[in-house]
C-alpha cells in the first residue's frame, strides 16, 4: 500500500495512541501506555521514510504531491478540502518531527515513571505529535491551522500537566492567552488571503501570487498586509519579541514537553510557516525586513538575558528564544533555506540540551538552581558529555551542527541579497553571547566544586531509557549539519539544493537570479575562491562566528573556572546592569502593570460586579423579587376561610353593581 496515496496513515497513527491511551489508559499498566505511545510515533516516523522512498521516485513535475480526501468546508464560492501534501520542505519537518518526537517519548518513560496521570500524559504528547503533522503537512491554511491551533492546546494541556501546582496552572494560561494574541492577527491574514486570492490552497495561492505586482519599500499593498498578519502569528507561536514571555514560563511542564514542544517542534511551527509562504514573503519586502528586524532583536535580546539565569532550563529557554530569532532572521534576509537548515539542527541540538538537563535534574533529585549544582561531570559522565556535545554545537564550534547553520544565516545577512550590516552584526554579538552562557551552564552544572548536600542528594546516572536518545541526539548534533560541509569548499550545499524547489518555484524573477548566483557560490562569485576550497574553509573555520565563540567559550572559562570570584565582583561594580539583566529586563512586570492589572481591573469591577452582577442580575434578580412579591401579595386572597371569600364576593357583587350604575349614568 503505497504511503503516498494514503498520506493520512502518518497523523491516524500518534492520533490512535492518544486515543487508546486517553479512554483505556487510565487501569492499565505502564509497559502497555508505553507500547502504544511509543510505537504509535514510531511506525509515523516508519512511515515517513517509507514516504521518503517513494518520494524520492516522483517525477518533478508531480511535486508537491496533493491528496484531496474530502470536501471538509462548502459554502458559497467559499471550498475547502482536507487535503494533505508532500514536498522536500514537507519531508524534512517530518523527519524532524517524529524522529524527534520518537526519542522523547522513550525518554519519557524512563523520566516520567514515578509521576502520576502517566497515561494522560502520553495522551496528550501523542496528540501534540498528530497536530504538528498535521500543521506541516496541510495542503492549504484552513488544515494548517487547525494543527496550528491544536499545538497549543496541548502546550497548554502539558504545561499545565502538574495542574496541582498553582505555577504551572499560571504557565499553562499565559502560554495560551499569548499565542492567542498571535492567532487573532494570523485569522485576520487568512480572511484577508482569502478575500484576495479567492481560494486558501497553497497551490492557488502562489499562482496568483506570482501573477501579481510584487509590493516595493515605498509601496505597501495587500500582499504586505497579509505577510505581516501571518508574521504576527509567527510572532506568538514562535516566542519572538514581543510576545516571547510564555516560552521561559512554560519549563513549568515536565522536561520532555521543553525538549519536543518549546525546542524542537511547535515553536518553531512559525519558522516553517513563513518558509512555506515564501512566495508571499519574498513579493512584501516591506514584511522580510520586518520579519529580519523581530528575528535578529529577539536572538540579541534573549542572549543577554541567558547571560545571567541560574535555572538551568531558564537558561536554555532563553536560548530558545534566541535561536528562534536567528532562523527568522535567515528568512528575513531572504535565506530561506539557512532559517530551516538552522530550525532542524537546533531540533537535533536543543532536544538533546533539554533531555540532557532533564537527566541532571533527576541526577539532583529535582534541583534546577545551577548555583547548586558542580562538579558533576564524573558522577553522571553520559549527560555530561553529551550536553558538552550539544553546547559545541549550539555555540557554532566548527564541526558540529550549529555551525554549518548559524553560519549560512549571518553569511547570508552579510552577504546575500538582502543584507544588512546593522543586523548581522545583532546576531554576530548574540552569536558570541550564546557560546559564552552555555558555556556558563557547563562550567557551573559539571565543574568546580560540589555545591550540594550529599546527604540530601544521592547523584546516579539516568537509566538507558533516557541515556540512549542522549547518545542518538548528540551523533546528529555532530553530524547533523555535515549535509553542508561542501558548500565550506565552494562545493554543492546539498540541503540547500534538496530545498531549492520549493523556494524557487513562484519565486519572483530578480530573486530568483539572486537565488541562483547564491546557489553557485554564496561566499562570492569570483573564480577565485571558487577554485581554492582549502582557502575557503579556512576562511570559514577562522570567521567572526567562530571568533565570538570562542571568545564567549573562554570568557565563561575565564569567570567561571579560572577567577570564579570575578562574577561577584562584577555583580557588585555594576549593581544597576545586573539586576536589569537579572530580572529580565522587568518585562513580565511590565506587562502586568499595562496590560494584565488593568485588564483584571476591568474584568473585576466593571465587567463582572458592574455589568455582570449590577446590571444583569439586578434586571434578573429584580424582576424575579417583583415577581415573587406580588405573587405573595396574591396568595394572601387565597386563605381557604369560606367566611372571607363570601365576603369578597359581595364586595366585588357591590362594586360591579357601582361601576354599572356609573356607566349607565354617564350614558344618560
Amino acid at each position: 500500500m503505497p504511503i503516498l496515496d494514503h498520506l493520512w496513515i502518518i497523523l491516524a497513527l500518534p492520533l490512535a495512541g492518544a486515543a487508546i491511551n486517553g479512554l483505556l489508559g487510565k487501569n492499565w499498566p505502564k509497559s502497555v501506555i508505553n507500547t502504544i505511545a511509543v510505537g504509535s510515533v514510531s511506525l509515523s516516523f516508519l512511515a515517513v521514510l517509507e514516504l521518503i522512498r517513494e518520494f524520492a521516485q516522483l517525477p518533478a513535475d508531480q511535486i508537491p504531491w496533493v491528496k484531496d480526501y474530502f470536501t471538509w468546508i462548502a459554502a458559497g464560492s467559499f471550498r475547502v478540502d482536507f487535503s494533505l501534501q508532500i514536498d522536500q520542505l514537507t519531508i524534512v519537518m517530518l523527519l524532524v518531527v517524529t524522529f524527534v518526537s520518537s526519542l522523547v517519548h522513550i525518554y519519557s518513560t524512563g523520566y516520567m515513571a514515578h509521576e502520576g496521570g502517566y497515561y494522560r500524559f502520553f495522551t496528550y504528547l501523542n496528540l501534540f505529535v498528530f497536530f504538528m503533522l498535521t500543521l506541516v503537512m496541510g495542503a492549504n491554511l484552513i488544515v494548517m491551522f487547525v494543527g496550528w491551533e491544536g499545538v497549543g492546546l496541548c502546550s497548554y494541556l502539558l504545561i499545565g500537566f502538574w495542574f496541582l501546582k498553582q505555577s504551572a496552572i499560571a504557565a499553562g494560561k499565559k502560554a495560551f492567552i499569548t499565542t492567542r494574541l498571535g492567532d487573532l492577527a494570523f485569522t485576520v491574514g487568512i480572511l484577508l488571503a482569502f478575500w484576495t486570492f479567492g481560494s486558501l490552497n497553497f497551490a492557488d495561492m502562489f499562482k496568483s501570487v506570482s501573477q501579481m505586482q510584487a509590493d516595493t519599500m515605498a509601496h505597501a499593498g495587500t500582499l504586505t498586509a497579509i505577510a505581516i498578519l501571518f508574521f504576527i502569528g509567527a510572532i506568538g507561536k514562535s516566542a519572538q519579541l514581543p510576545l516571547y514571555v510564555w516560552l521561559p514560563d512554560a519549563m513549568e511542564g515536565p522536561t520532555p514537553v521543553s525538549a519536543l514542544i518549546h525546542a524542537a517542534t511547535m515553536v518553531t511551527a512559525g519558522v516553517y510557516m513563513v518558509a512555506r509562504m515564501n512566495p508571499l514573503f519574498s513579493r512584501a519586502p516591506i514584511a522580510m525586513l520586518v520579519v529580519a528586524i523581530v528575528g535578529a532583536l529577539t536572538a540579541f535580546y534573549a542572549a543577554t538575558i541567558g547571560l545571567l539565569q541560574t535555572d538551568i532550563k531558564k537558561v536554555l529557554a532563553y536560548s530558545t528564544v534566541s535561536q528562534l530569532g536567528y532562523m527568522f532572521l535567515g528568512c528575513g534576509v531572504g535565506a530561506y533555506a539557512a532559517g530551516v537548515f538552522h530550525l532542524m539542527t537546533h531540533a537535533f541540538f536543543k532536544g538533546l540540551l533539554f533531555l540532557a538537563a532533564g537527566s541532571v535534574i533527576h541526577a539532583m533529585g529535582g534541583e534546577q538552581d545551577m548555583r547548586n549544582m558542580g562538579g558533576l561531570r564524573k558522577q553522571i559522565p553520559i549527560t555530561y558529555w553529551t550536553m558538552l556535545i550539544a553546547t559545541l554545537a549550539i555555540a557554532g564550534i566548527p564541526g558540529f551542527a550549529g555551525f554549518f547553520s548559524k553560519d549560512q544565516i549571518l553569511d547570508a545577512a552579510q552577504s546575500g541579497p538582502h543584507k544588512n550590516i546593522v543586523l548581522w552584526l545583532l546576531g554576530l554579538i548574540g552569536a558570541g553571547f550564546t557560546s559564552f552562557y552555555m558555556f556558563r551552564l557547563i562550567f557551573l552544572t559539571f565543574f568546580g566544586e560540589e555545591r550540594f548536600d550529599h546527604h540530601k542528594v544521592h547523584v546516579h546516572e539516568s537509566p538507558s531509557s533516557m541515556t540512549v536518545p542522549l547518545i542518538v541526539l548528540a551523533f546528529l548534533s555532530i553530524f547533523g549539519g555535515w549535509v553542508a560541509a561542501r558548500h565550506l569548499v565552494g562545493g554543492t550545499d546539498h540541503f540547500e539544493a534538496f530545498l531549492h524547489p520549493v523556494f524557487a518555484a513562484y519565486a519572483p524573477q530578480t530573486a530568483g537570479v539572486e537565488q541562483s548566483a547564491s546557489l553557485a557560490g554564496s561566499a562570492g562569485a569570483s573564480g577565485e575562491v571558487a577554485s581554492s576550497p582549502g582557502l575557503e574553509l579556512f576562511h570559514a573555520i577562522t570567521g567572526p562566528a567562530v571568533i565570538v565563540a570562542v571568545i564567549g567559550l573562554a570568557l565563561a572559562w575565564w569567570f567561571y573556572i579560572r577567577k570564579p570570584e570575578v562574577p561577584e565582583k562584577l555583580e557588585r561594580s555594576m549593581p544597576g546592569a545586573y539586576n536589569l539583566v537579572y530580572n529580565k529586563y522587568w518585562v513580565d512586570e511590565i506587562y502586568n502593570a499595562l496590560f494584565v492589572a488593568p485588564l483584571l481591573f476591568i474584568s473585576k469591577y466593571v465587567l463582572w460586579h458592574l455589568v455582570d452582577e449590577g446590571i444583569i442580575d439586578g434586571i434578573v434578580n429584580g424582576s424575579a423579587s417583583t415577581a415573587r412579591g406580588m405573587g405573595g401579595k396574591l396568595r394572601e386572597l387565597q386563605s381557604g376561610n369560606a367566611r372571607s371569600y363570601a365576603t369578597w364576593v359581595v364586595l366585588g357583587a357591590v362594586g360591579f353593581a357601582v361601576l354599572l350604575l356609573a356607566l349607565v349614568g354617564a350614558s344618560r
